[in-house]
């Protein structure tokens, strides 16, 4: 079991910034953070497109902790990217094997690389969060086949999460487990955000951590 720390050092995580496409995305992107429960807190007009400035919960609001900053792609990155999908054909028949087994390595764990995670205190809110993204990947113009879903459930031998999860509108029906015990994760892949190697997307994560638990997900890795 691991050991916190010792030391009177105190710190948190401040900010993460991330990136949208085109001018165009930006307003499409910010819905999705606000659909994640983000609490947008500032919206500058620039004119390469809105930079936005967002908190994970309004007791955040005036701090300088939880803040989340979207913008667009600087034009030197962007170009960069472009780069990148032409010499190694991204998207095309001649796609490089390196792209394909990266991909492959993807679709089979969502967070094998570059990801973010938020930390939800209602398994509840997590469902809710989820069961409307995914109405919306369907039928909302704006986030119509721009989001992709995985799920892990808590590893099994909880009797009583176990049959909290097989009651689940979202984890009744998942066959894939954590990394760990007494908690879920929730992934969402989208390309309105931009990032990882190929600077085409990115996977957020939505966690729930069942209480009373000193060892779970977050905690402990542990393999089976």
């Amino acid at each position: 079991m691991a050991t916190a720390a010792k030391g009177a050092h105190a710190c948190t995580m401040g900010h993460l910034a991330l990136h949208y496409g085109t001018a165009e995305e930006g307003p499409k992107a910010a819905k999705l953070l606000k659909l994640l429960g983000m609490v947008e807190t500032q919206v500058l007009p620039l004119p390469g497109g809105n930079f936005y400035r967002f908190v994970v919960d309004n007791a955040h609001f005036a701090r300088g902790d939880g803040i989340i900053y979207l913008s667009a792609l600087p034009e030197p990155q962007r170009k960069l990217i472009e780069t990148i999908h032409e010499a190694l054909g991204v998207g095309t028949e001649s796609e490089h094997e390196a792209v394909k087994g990266m991909r492959a390595m993807m679709d089979n764990d969502f967070e094998a690389s570059f990801h973010f995670g938020f930390l939800l205190e209602s398994l509840e809110d997590l469902e809710r969060i989820v069961l409307d993204l995914q109405d919306k990947a369907e039928n909302d113009p704006d986030l119509k086949g721009r989001l992709k879903f995985g799920f892990n459930r808590a590893m099994a031998g909880n009797p009583e999460i176990d049959a909290r999860l097989d009651a689940s509108p979202v984890y009744g029906d998942v066959t894939r487990y954590a990394y760990g015990s007494h908690g879920v994760q929730a992934f969402i892949e989208t390309d309105l955000l931009k990032a990882g190697q190929l600077g085409d997307s990115m996977v957020i994560e939505l966690d729930y951590v069942f209480p009373g638990h000193d060892q779970h997900i977050l905690s402990v890795v542990e393999l089976g």
